[in-house]
């Protein structure tokens, strides 16, 4: 398991797609994650909106948000390959990051949730 205890996440801890993807994380990278819901985000210069809106990753005094944040998780897990894809595309990535966070409860991210929680449950 990969190491990174100076990397923090910040997430909807009431989302079950977004516990699926941090538990899948998880399964090769250490790292500390917060639900927002429970966080004292005065601690890391966040307010709760702007974590309603989107996932938070800081490293030491390098703060991530949205897509980039999701690309530096894939990279440090060792996904270079879909880290790279999602910083590519540039603005059409940060569209499809909001489309996701507006639409956690559409049937298609439902679906890619149960997929995610049967990979993390096999691998156990």
């Amino acid at each position: 398991m990969l190491k990174h205890p100076n990397v923090i996440l910040i997430y909807d801890g009431q989302c079950r797609f977004c516990a699926a993807c941090l538990a899948w994380v998880e399964q090769k990278l250490q790292i500390t994650s917060l639900a927002f819901q429970d966080a004292n985000l005065d601690n890391y210069g966040l307010i709760r909106s702007q974590c309603e809106e989107s996932v938070f990753v800081i490293n030491k005094e390098v703060r991530f948000s949205g897509a980039v944040a999701v690309s530096y998780l894939l990279k440090l897990r060792g996904n270079t390959f879909f880290a790279w894809v999602i910083e590519s595309s540039g603005r059409i990535g940060q569209s499809g990051y909001r489309w996701v966070a507006s639409h956690r409860d559409s049937l298609i991210i439902r679906i890619v949730t149960r997929h995610l929680e049967r990979v993390v449950s096999r691998k156990g």
